[in-house]
């Protein structure tokens, strides 16, 4: 039994196994038809809008960096400054949120301003190829820095979108080897599986043993020294004729008595078999009267024998005779 307990352990264990195989094998399918491919159309798309912003940020960006030129509002401002305090002013005037609300124009790139009202914030889009995002504070100044900023770190932003790329195909590339793999341990499962069926088909046998034996145990027994029915000598030898079942409420048949013609006396037969009699013929009924017949006879010569022995004996009265006449 604990040899039983034991491997249906590992069978589930390896069961569990198994399935995480599987929960993994369909992740990396969504992965290699969907995912996968999704992020690698993103980066190169913005791959390819960072490096047209770049060469077009660079085409126009002032060699001195004290040169500056920026509109708002449809007017150009040269001083940082102002132009801060003008983007500070658009933003104030939105009455709009979550929509983008454009707003001027700086180094060839357009300018929107948009109002989150989940984060309470306001957000500044330069869109040239792609969109850049800077948020917009309560500091003029501090504005204008930001944008500078975020314009100088598309190198960045295209040297990491570049890695991310390799990183991703070579994840697809992986994906594709992984989801071809079977399970490990598949032909150990297959094995404990086997030979778990087989002791669980044991223990059902055994089961299924222990039940019959326990219904011969409940089973009355019959005794072997008694006597069956039919078999009243304990022989083994059933009856002959009229000991069917059935027969016990029968009456035993009287011995039919005959009466002997010449010894007048009954004679004893043996049983028959009580038969239910036919119609007698009319031959039959004429056969009757003449029994009758013969029994007056001998009757009659019985009074005679009997007149016989009584005029032995004393007679009281010479009446006896006929009283005894009349008796018979």
């Amino acid at each position: 039994m604990f040899s039983e307990m034991d491997l249906d352990i590992q069978v589930s264990k390896l069961k569990l196994l198994k399935a995480n195989h599987t929960s993994q094998i369909y992740r990396l399918e969504d992965n290699i038809t969907k995912n996968y491919p999704k992020q690698i159309k993103n980066l190169e798309e913005r791959i390819e809008g960072l490096k047209a912003d770049i060469a077009l940020y660079q085409a126009r960006k002032p060699a001195d960096k004290d040169v500056f030129s920026m509109t708002v509002g449809g007017v150009t401002y040269a001083e940082r400054k102002e132009a801060g305090a003008a983007l500070i002013a658009a933003c104030k005037d939105m009455k709009q949120a979550n929509k983008a609300v454009p707003v001027g124009e700086y180094l060839g790139m357009q300018m929107s301003v948009t109002f989150d009202s989940f984060d309470r914030k306001f957000t500044l889009s330069l869109k040239g190829k792609i969109s850049h995002s800077v948020e917009v504070g309560s500091d003029a100044v501090g504005n204008i820095t930001r944008i500078g900023n975020a314009l100088e770190g598309m190198e960045a932003k295209l040297a990491e979108a570049e890695t991310k790329l390799e990183t991703v195909k070579q994840q697809l590339a992986t994906a594709k080897e992984e989801v071809t793999k079977p399970f490990a341990q598949e032909e150990e499962l297959r094995v404990k599986l086997e030979r778990l069926t087989e002791l669980n088909a044991l223990l059902n046998m055994d089961e299924k043993g222990d039940d019959v034996l326990d219904v011969d145990e409940d089973a009355p027994k019959k005794d072997e020294n008694s006597v069956g029915d039919g078999d009243p000598d304990g022989t083994g030898e059933r009856g002959g004729e009229g000991d069917e079942p059935g027969d016990e409420g029968v009456a035993p048949v009287e011995e039919e008595v005959e009466m002997d013609a010449e010894s007048d006396e009954p004679q004893h037969g043996t049983a028959q078999e009580v038969k239910t009699p036919a119609p007698e013929p009319l031959s039959a009924r004429a056969d009757e009267s003449h029994g009758v017949k013969s029994l007056k006879e001998r009757l009659a010569e019985k009074r005679a024998v009997v007149d016989a022995r009584e005029s032995f004996r004393p007679k009281p009265t010479q009446e006896l005779p006929k009283a005894v006449n009349q008796t018979l």
